[in-house]
């Protein structure tokens, strides 16, 4: 993980970070009184997540990023925000995605506390797969407003989760299978929030794939590669299937979900772990919970304690 500072009433030098940090742009200061910029960045594979805090009004002209830029405005507004032939505004709890990874894109900035989470792409299509007839090609977001409400709070809770329990603390963070849980979590958010191009619904031929010779190489998959960094695309490949046709697989034999399994494996890995593990040699519930990519210490308490019937510190207090 990646941690980047920025603090400075110099407007070209905020510039100039601003370029380093998302694209080249051009920025101009509305308020010359007033040009303080905060900005933290932090960074894990595939996905970025800063906090802004201008003290001024700014205009922006940002060339094509190639990633998904969300925003979430906590204070002041974002003013005459536009790409293509798409003109809006955004104020405090708005989340919005700026534009399509290959558009560029301008507006202004006034006085605002916003973040910005950046993430790849090629997130969206590990956790879900593009109609070939509607829509060839990786999956797309299709609008720049969340579907619902809720959608678009259940991803500011999201992306605050992983700012707070990932990237906060640095021994969390080093775990790859945190962050890869992690980001399938935030682009399984963006594609609940937002109108895209991916299929969900399991098509004829994806039902005749879903036969429990598939479900068995899934799962020995998912058994054996545990430890490492998993997505649903990969565990399709192997079972030579559609991501589509592993999901109904899945859902149809087992009445879970490809991830819901690999988390109900890690967890019993988790209590092995927790089993094995000696207190006075410094093992944690945290530690161990990190090593199998449970990052929300109170999330993996409550799946422990419904696996299990207890606490999982009882666990390791009682190994």
């Amino acid at each position: 993980m990646q941690t980047l500072h920025f603090d400075s009433s110099d407007i070209g030098a905020t510039e100039e970070f601003l370029s380093r940090a998302y694209a080249r742009m051009r920025i101009g200061n509305g308020t010359p009184d007033a040009s303080r910029a905060r900005i933290r960045r932090d960074v894990m594979p595939g996905v970025s997540v800063d906090e802004l805090d201008l003290d001024f009004d700014m205009s922006y002209s940002v060339t094509p990023l190639g990633r998904i830029c969300l925003c979430v405005v906590h204070e002041g507004t974002i003013q005459d925000h536009g790409y293509a032939r798409v003109q809006d505004a955004f104020g405090p709890g708005d989340v919005v995605s700026f534009a399509p990874p290959e558009l560029p894109y301008q507006g202004r900035v006034c006085a605002a506390r916003y973040n910005i989470t950046m993430l790849d792409p090629a997130l969206l299509s590990q956790v879900a797969a593009t109609d070939p007839k509607a829509a060839p090609g990786p999956v797309r977001l299709t609008g720049h407003r969340p579907v619902s409400a809720a959608a678009a709070q259940h991803l500011t809770r999201t992306i605050a989760h992983i700012r707070d329990h990932v990237l906060a603390d640095p021994d969390v963070a080093a775990q790859p299978l945190v962050t890869a849980t992690a980001s399938q979590h935030l682009a399984a958010a963006v594609l609940a929030a937002f109108p895209h191009t991916a299929l969900t619904e399991p098509t004829a031929t994806d039902r005749n794939d879903a036969h429990p010779a598939s479900l068995r190489r899934a799962v020995t998959y998912i058994e054996e590669h545990a430890h490492e960094p998993l997505n649903v695309a990969d565990i399709a490949a192997v079972a030579h299937v559609t991501v589509r046709g592993l999901q109904y697989a899945f859902r149809r034999h087992l009445g879970t979900t490809p991830l819901a399994y690999l988390r109900r494996v890690r967890l019993s890995l988790a209590h092995r772990d927790l089993l094995d593990a000696d207190p006075s040699q410094g093992a944690t519930v945290t530690g161990i919970a990190a090593d199998w990519g449970f990052y929300h210490p109170g999330r993996f308490a409550s799946l422990y304690r419904a696996a299990y019937g207890h606490a999982p510190h009882r666990t390791l207090a009682g190994s």
